[in-house]
């Protein structure tokens, strides 16, 4: 069935105005002033936007999606996503990382969860590996894990600047880098390393050594958790100045920011005032990873867990506290993470894109949620759940 939404005030992410956007197939059909259901040879569903914001899906570039964390034992490992949690928060399409834990948290887990996450509705891939060097594959060989596992788009989360990390060397992160590079080019992916930064004072200069001979582009590599100290911050403007890409977690809470952590928002005003190219940035949310703290002795103090929600948090801050454009305030989380990751058909509302959509109200919530064409969330009501999200397990026991 086609699906028409009607009465949109169109972002694709640009502002483009009053349209209608219709629908079939899981692709964006036709943008248009106006369309009328009686003129269309089928019957359709009708979702009215009265005149509110439509966005594209957001596209969350690096959730745990099997959970993550375990930094103060098993009993910390944090939970992995349900459908709402991404709906809830208008994402649409994840990218699913490992992480810390590359052992108990297994790539094939990792895959069948992206596969699962489909079969429930929104678009899902990931990256192959974890924190650690040797890489934590499927097949045992990264570029064939780009070439032949469709959803994997490249290699991450390696660890680089943080002390859970392998400490790999520049050469063992240059020969990662050109196999991530290699299985993008025979595969048409993004092949792209996914690198976390953590809080030593090193950040950026293992990357800057190895692009410095030339052969291998910024834009290979995507760091994260560029705004979790000012050193990094500063780094991360300079590299993205140079043609790097830069991602902002915007799961936080406030003793890092205390702490000399960055918002998201706050960063990319920073980087909009540094005259970095907007469709340089992109936020993630680190959903679903611990949020650990350290003490001086290097002791876990303290764990929370990130979320897809706070990709809401920082949009709502970028515009209503910086004075970001909306349109601009999206590119992060729609247009800029699908050009880095080369997710042709995501991050844009226009004819031949996915069908994915989000339409916001005035407190820039989702009041309506549509994914691949089909309508999860209607006037905040949710249509479709995860498969055991509405399971109470004392009923289901026999």
């Amino acid at each position: 069935m086609l699906l028409l939404v009607k009465n949109a005030d169109l972002y694709a992410p640009e502002h483009v105005g009053a349209r209608d956007i219709l629908i079939a197939a899981g692709r964006t059909l036709a943008v248009a002033e106006r369309i009328k259901p009686s003129e269309l040879p089928v019957p359709c569903e009708v979702l009215d936007a009265r005149g509110l914001a439509v966005v594209p899906g957001f596209v969350d570039s690096h959730v745990h999606v099997t959970g993550g964390g375990g930094e103060g034992g098993y009993r910390t490992r944090t939970p992995e996503l349900v459908l709402s949690g991404a709906l809830r928060a208008g994402v649409t399409t994840v990218v699913g990382v490992l992480g810390t834990d590359g052992l108990a948290r297994s790539m094939e887990a990792l895959v069948a969860k992206l596969y699962g996450l489909r079969e429930e509705g929104i678009s899902a891939y990931g990256y192959t590996g974890s924190y650690r060097v040797p890489l934590t594959t499927v097949t045992g060989d990264p570029v064939r894990d780009i070439m032949m596992i469709e959803p994997i788009l490249g290699i991450g989360e390696l660890a680089i600047s943080d002390h859970r990390s392998s400490k790999p060397t520049d050469a063992e992160l240059a020969r990662i880098a050109s196999e991530a590079r290699l299985g993008g080019m025979l595969s048409g992916k993004a092949g792209v390393v996914n690198v976390h930064l953590g809080d030593a004072p090193a950040g950026f200069e293992p990357l800057e050594r190895v692009v410095s001979p030339g052969d291998l582009p910024r834009t290979q590599f995507l760091p994260t958790h560029c705004n979790r100290n000012p050193i990094v911050l500063e780094q991360s403007v300079a590299w993205t100045r140079a043609g790097g890409f830069a991602d902002y977690t915007t799961s936080t809470v406030p003793k890092f920011l205390e702490e000399g952590e960055t918002s998201a928002a706050e960063a990319f005003a920073l980087c909009l005032s540094r005259k970095v190219p907007a469709d340089r940035i992109t936020w993630s949310s680190d959903g679903q990873g611990s949020l650990p703290s350290f003490d001086a002795a290097g002791k876990l103090s303290g764990l929370l867990v990130g979320t897809c929600a706070s990709l809401l948090s920082a949009l709502r801050e970028a515009v209503n506290r910086r004075g970001i454009p909306l349109e601009t305030a999206l590119l992060p989380i729609t247009a800029n993470p699908a050009a880095a990751l080369k997710l042709t058909r995501k991050g844009r509302i226009a004819p031949g894109m996915d069908g994915d959509l989000v339409v916001l109200g005035e407190k820039l919530e989702p009041v309506s949620v549509v994914a691949r064409g089909r309508v999860m969330i209607r006037e905040g009501e949710g249509l479709v759940s995860g498969t055991f999200e509405n399971i109470d397990p004392l009923e289901a026991a026999p």
